[in-house]
């Protein structure tokens, strides 16, 4: 009989893939729902902010509550790394620890039950992949590491500069999901518009482009993650161009305020900032998707309206929203005119208010649209309607919509592509009839 394991992934896509490198590795085990019948369990943790901290250390707990006596309780990922010396000594509950650099090792580990944490970021490099979630869609991750100097961010301080995979090494790990089935890629990494710059080479990802638009039986793939003074009008131009490529625009821009931005160590000014997202604004059938950050220390409420009037003004598609976390590690932490708890809520409140706002806004503009949708499943709303998003739209970031009507006899399969007319949105959901296979 197998030995079972239960895997939680917890944080960004980027961790999901590493945690499906360890699945690639743990194929001989059973999985579990279960945490209390598995043998073997494992967290691979966050460490970004307070609150995925936070959320990471309950889950590990809540799980060794549940655990058998017997069972083995792996820590891995960005919080296991960041704070690798204070873990090991207070949480005695935990059986393995390990970072981010040794997830194409984790059989060796369990099978020596030791702790270990390798000097160097793990790269996907050849490893199999135990693809979750999808039968037809896959993250590609194409980096780790960064070069930016935020003044919020401690990712540099634990995963280090900027290492970007080979080109080749991506092409085979597409081709090789392709051969299985996937024809949909979202490319991620922590600042992708730098990919390739630690290899001397500008602009790489007109080159992943190029590369990828080689490949028979990639359909579909989006760039997540574009960091403003990395990103050049001629990456936009190449991406409006693309015939697999979506016009899908990822750029964080955290603040529009030129104070903000220089506090914040964004080495990129409202005007240029202003003109790529107007770039890609004006591309047809774009989505365009930022994130705030609200509270960041020396942020006046002079600051905060402006961002907030150039959000609600822009036109984003998207918004996401975080209230400033004062994170070790970062040159922010030590900085003064912090803002209190109480008038951060009240900011960020507001930003995520004008974020529901622009939401619905460009849901609207998608209705009577003819588009392009794919099928993920029934839908928890209720079982006569079924789940599927736009073909354009990011898994598990951009939400879904619901299929209630249909012109075709045969019944739509999952993750096939289908033809269909947004016939209205109720409340924040489009509702769609699907008129044909595309």
């Amino acid at each position: 009989m197998k030995n079972k394991l239960h895997i939680v992934s917890l944080g960004c896509n980027k961790n999901l893939v590493d945690t499906e490198v360890m699945l690639g590795r743990l194929q001989n085990y059973a999985m579990t729902q279960n945490p209390d019948e598995a043998d073997v369990i494992i967290v691979n943790t966050c460490g970004f902010i307070d609150a995925a901290k936070e959320e990471s250390i309950n889950t590990i707990l809540g799980l060794h509550d549940q655990r058998k006596d017997d069972s083995l309780l792996v820590m891995a990922g960005c919080l296991s790394e960041r704070y690798k010396e204070d873990l090991a000594k207070e949480l005695t509950e935990i059986d393995i620890f390990t970072g981010v650099g040794d997830y194409d090792k984790i059989d060796e580990l369990l099978a020596e039950k030791k702790s270990r944490f390798s000097e160097e970021v793990y790269l996907i490099d050849g490893a199999e992949r135990v693809v979750t979630g999808s039968s037809y869609h896959a993250y590609i991750k194409l980096s780790e590491g960064c070069n930016q100097t935020c003044s919020f961010c401690a990712i540099p301080s634990f995963k280090g500069k900027l290492n970007s995979r080979h080109l080749d090494s991506i092409v085979k790990e597409v081709e090789g999901l392709i051969a299985k089935g996937y024809y949909d890629f979202s490319f991620i990494s922590q600042d992708s518009s730098s990919f390739l710059r630690d290899q001397n080479v500008k602009d790489g990802l007109i080159h992943l482009i190029k590369r990828m638009e080689l490949i028979d039986g990639l359909k579909s793939a989006r760039i997540l993650y574009l960091y403003p003074s990395t990103t050049s009008i001629k990456l936009l131009e190449t991406i409006g161009q693309s015939e697999i490529f979506h016009n899908y625009f990822d750029m964080p821009i955290q603040h529009i305020d030129d104070e903000m931005l220089h506090i914040m160590k964004r080495g990129f000014g409202r005007d240029k900032t202003h003109q790529l997202l107007e770039y890609m604004r004006s591309l047809p059938n774009a989505l365009v998707r930022t994130s705030f950050i609200v509270g960041h220390p020396g942020e006046t409420l002079e600051m905060f309206e402006t961002m907030c009037n150039y959000a609600e003004n822009f036109g984003f598609d998207r918004i996401n929203t975080f209230a400033y976390s004062n994170e070790e590690g970062t040159s922010a932490f030590d900085m003064s005119a912090k803002i209190d708890d109480e008038e951060m809520d009240r900011r960020a409140q507001i930003m995520g208010d004008i974020a529901q706002k622009c939401e619905l806004l460009s849901l609207q503009e998608l209705v009577g649209q003819t588009i392009d949708i794919v099928i993920d499943g029934e839908s928890e709303e209720h079982e006569y309607l079924l789940s599927a998003r736009p073909l354009i739209w990011a898994p598990d970031i951009d939400g879904e919509l619901y299929v209630n009507d249909r012109s075709v006899d045969a019944e739509l399969e999952i993750g096939v592509v289908y033809k269909a007319t947004i016939t209205e949105l109720a409340g924040n959901k489009l509702l769609a009839r699907v008129l044909n296979e595309d």
